[in-house]
């Protein structure tokens, strides 16, 4: 009998904990247990709900991203590494900028949380990411929908958890190395770390640096403005004791990305180049400076009926924009962010388990540039809230909770040469929500799940009071400071069936949200050459689902199928304004995977034949082909040009992957994709760039996505104690 374990660092809600389980079932030993590995996670805890909870009892729809699977992807950010997640896609400008779209939701609609706080930058912007280094991230939970009672206003779509590495246990001491290269872009990526627990005294350190020159595709060739640089650390310091725990973390993330402007040459047709190497790695105007620093004072208490945890962060995010001169910013942005967070857990007894908390955040931000778009702003909220979770017997569980949210906003009144460009106002705005839901298990192979919540999100500062041109988005905004809050209200359905040959899961959900903000054009023009949009808001429903079946024909193969649709429409409007803008196209994925070997230490060290000496030295040797179809997305919001039909498209990968033994030890981990493998050319519906100029010798409209693009990656892990 084999024993799988999978671990996640529990952050957001209590210690850092292994979740560990032993399978049951009764076969042959063979070279992967693939066949249990739903049924494994079913056993993992996760953090997002209502404390730590077992995936098969959580009532609302939860993705885990395993430490291994990040490893294995080829990505240029951690949004990209997790967007093919069923239900998850990134709206992307370049190859350095991703946001993350839940079920068709973004923006201010997503929270993510990162170090146990939530990230708090720019994300109202639409060239705006997310200042998260990934390779620091080992585990990704993400909530889908608004039952997570944790968060507040901004979670209406979902949340994405961001776990860093746990700590190490008593008495050791990691350090890893690796590094990256990607061939299309010339991506070249390395980060070091160290890492150790000595006495209950924990530490790590890492540093990360990156760098890419532009990206290439069939029909572009190289895209000016697409590269970027991206340098990252973080270091964590604390004490682990029988009482509990004390972190203090402090990360930097410093982002240089190049903007892609789409202008071509009027007689060729090509993409106008600011720089004499449109292979450089160097920055070329125009360009932004990204700056992210942020400091965690994590605590936690164990205490007899439970435990009480304690997280007090502050950001500063500071955002610069540089058009006409390297030396000289038009546009800066610069955002302070204080939140805090105090919950308690009860343990479990008689099948009750009781969670509260208060929690908010204070912001200050202002302009410091020559250009403004939104005004200088102070943001203070808070919320409480209380939640219940019932076991009955082994098959039901039962949660439920509510919480209240009062937000208040305040911009400051700007003249700009005598005219009046911001007004001085205040808005206040209070929500109470809450969600319920049924877990059963009805038996060892299938659960059921049910769970209604309502959402609650506040208009952002530049929904209510944009007046300026937004170099990103290309247009000149206005916001409208009579905006109402948001409200959602949504019913989730899941059923997962696990057996030994098949494991499958399908996910129902309903959306209905009350003053959908969204933005329309105006017909005038405020500046010349920018068309002018509104904030506007009306009410909005969203249907979808995402279905998942995986096949385990044999021990070590497995065929897995998702698909994922979203259909999300604006009520009671006209046929050009039905459906909302950047809706994710319906996706199907499906990839075969063989993993060939997978001993232990023992069986290696026992083991003296050719053939288990071939074995000791690759380990966990996998190779893999997959295939992604984007189906046409012609449900648009064609009014004004505003979005055209995008044809579907299918894109080929390969991949291979092992770890390398040397005397039954892993000294190495090697990962090889291909990407695009057929260099097909094709735009995203979610690539802003799909809207750039037109080509005047092609009659093609935009910049295309990446083209072939194949990725190398070695980590090393080395074990100091």
């Amino acid at each position: 009998m084999k024993k799988r374990h999978i671990i996640l660092p529990l952050l957001c809600i209590c210690t850092t904990m292994v979740a560990q389980n032993k399978d049951t079932h009764n076969h042959a030993e063979d070279s992967t247990d693939i066949f249990f590995r739903h049924l494994n996670l079913n056993e993992v805890t996760v953090t997002g709900v209502t404390g730590d909870t077992k995936l098969k009892h959580a009532t609302v729809p939860v993705s885990i991203i395993a430490p291994q699977l990040l490893r294995s992807k080829a990505s240029t950010n951690i949004i990209d590494a997790i967007s093919h997640q069923p239900g998850i896609s990134q709206l992307t400008t370049g190859g350095s900028i991703s946001k993350p779209i839940i079920r068709g939701l973004g923006y201010n609609r997503v929270v993510v949380m990162s170090e146990g706080v939530r990230q708090e930058g720019q994300q109202w912007g639409d060239e705006h990411g997310v200042e998260v280094d990934g390779s620091s991230i080992n585990s990704v939970e993400i909530l889908k929908g608004p039952a997570s009672l944790m968060y507040g206003s901004d979670a209406m779509a979902g949340v994405v958890i961001l776990h860093p590495q746990a700590t190490l246990p008593e008495g050791e001491m990691k350090a890893n190395v690796s590094t990256e290269y990607q061939t299309n872009n010339g991506l070249f990526a390395y980060n070091l770390s160290m890492a150790g627990n000595q006495k209950g005294f924990v530490w790590n350190a890492r540093f990360s640096d990156k760098m890419a020159h532009a990206y290439k595709n069939k029909y572009d060739g190289y895209v000016p403005g697409s590269q970027f640089r991206e340098r990252a650390g973080r270091l964590m310091l604390g004490v682990n004791k029988s009482w509990g725990h004390s972190r203090l973390t402090w990360t930097s993330y410093h982002l240089t990305p190049g903007i892609v402007e789409g202008e071509r040459d009027p007689e060729t047709g090509e993409l106008v180049c600011n720089t004499d190497n449109v292979k450089t790695y160097s920055k070329a105007l125009p360009f932004q400076e990204v700056k992210h620093y942020k400091l965690v004072w994590d605590n936690s208490m164990n205490l007899s009926t439970g435990y009480l945890k304690a997280i007090i962060g502050y950001q500063q995010n500071r955002r610069k924009e540089y058009e006409e001169s390297e030396d000289e910013y038009e546009l800066f942005f610069k955002l302070h962010t204080l939140t805090y967070d105090l919950r308690y857990v009860t343990n479990q007894w008689n099948g009750w388990k009781l969670s509260t908390g208060i929690g908010g955040m204070y912001q200050k931000s202002g302009n410091e540039g020559e250009e403004y778009l939104i005004p200088d702003y102070r943001l203070f909220d808070f919320g409480i809230y209380a939640t219940a979770t019932k076991s009955l017997g082994d098959r039901w569980t039962l949660n439920g909770g509510v919480r209240y949210d009062h937000r208040r906003m305040h911009g400051d009144e700007l003249i700009e040469d005598g005219d009046l460009r911001f007004t001085d106002f205040s808005r206040h705005f209070n929500g109470l929500t809450g969600s319920i839901g049924a877990v059963c298990n009805i038996n060892e192979h299938f659960n059921l799940r049910l769970n209604v919540a309502r959402g609650f999100r506040t208009p952002n500062m530049s929904e209510l009071a944009s007046n300026g041109v937004h170099e990103g988005s290309i247009r000149y905004e206005l916001g409208n400071q009579q905006l109402k809050a948001e409200y959602s209200l949504q019913a989730d359905l899941g059923l997962d069936f696990t057996s030994r040959y098949v494991s499958a899961q399908l996910a129902l959900f309903a959306n209905r949200i009350d003053n959908y903000i969204f933005t329309h054009r105006l017909p005038e023009e405020i500046e010349e050459g920018y068309l002018t949009y509104a904030y506007t808001q009306g009410d909005a429903r969203l249907l979808g689902f995402e279905a998942g079946v995986d096949f385990h024909p044999v021990h070590s193969v497995h065929f897995s199928n998702t698909f994922s649709f979203v259909d999300a429409q604006q009520m009671h409007a006209s046929s050009d304004t039905k459906y909302l803008p950047f809706t994710p196209a319906p996706r199907w994925t499906s990839e075969l995977k063989w993993e060939l070997f997978h001993h232990s230490h023992s069986t290696v060290n026992h083991h003296h034949n050719a053939n288990s000496i071939h074995r000791s030295l690759l380990n966990n040797l996998y190779i893999a082909a997959g295939l992604e179809c984007y189906l046409k997305q012609s449900h648009i919001y064609s009014a004004d040009d505003t979005e055209t039909t995008t044809p579907g498209y299918a894109l080929l990968s390969l991949s291979a992957g092992t770890d390398i033994n040397v005397n039954g030890k892993k000294v190495a981990e090697f990962y090889i994709t291909a990407d695009n493998l057929l260099n097909k050319a094709y735009q995203s519906h979610l690539n802003r760039l799909k809207y750039a100029d037109v080509n005047s010798v092609t009659g093609r409209r935009g910049v295309f996505n990446m083209g072939r693009n194949v990725t190398f990656k070695v980590v090393i892990p080395i074990n100091i104690m």
